[in-house]
């Protein structure tokens, strides 16, 4: 079982995500945190398959975490695909130079959801 970090401020937002988790049919565990500091924290202790990361957050927002979590995971073995509402091409690309391995735009359906976990939940 793989286990996924939800990275968000938005209390709701991770509610969403997770629900579209689950709706996907995953078999995952889910771990959660607040902004980007708390997440590094998260990841840095071990045992996340995959993070999902809002861009936007007080304390250490996405972007940071992303190259944060790169310098630990330097063999970029754990996925990251962020999902927020930043979808220039310019932002995009900043996000994947940073580290990241995916980019969902919100509002998302859960169909375009599920084709972007897909290549890293399957089993």
């Amino acid at each position: 079982m793989k286990t996924v970090l939800v990275v968000d401020d938005s209390a709701m937002m991770r509610k969403i995500v997770i629900k579209n988790l689950k709706d996907c049919g995953f078999d995952i565990q889910v771990a959660e945190a607040a902004d980007g500091k708390e997440g590094l924290a998260r990841f840095s202790a071990g045992g996340i398959d995959l993070v999902i990361s809002d861009w936007n957050m007080p304390n250490m927002d996405g972007l940071t975490m992303v190259k944060e979590i790169r310098k630990v995971d330097p063999e970029r073995k754990v996925g990251i695909i962020m999902v927020t509402t930043e979808g220039s091409a310019d932002r995009v690309k900043e996000a994947i130079v940073a580290g990241a391995n995916n980019y969902l735009a919100k509002p998302f359906t859960p169909e375009r959801f599920k084709e972007k976990l897909s290549k890293f939940l399957a089993t």
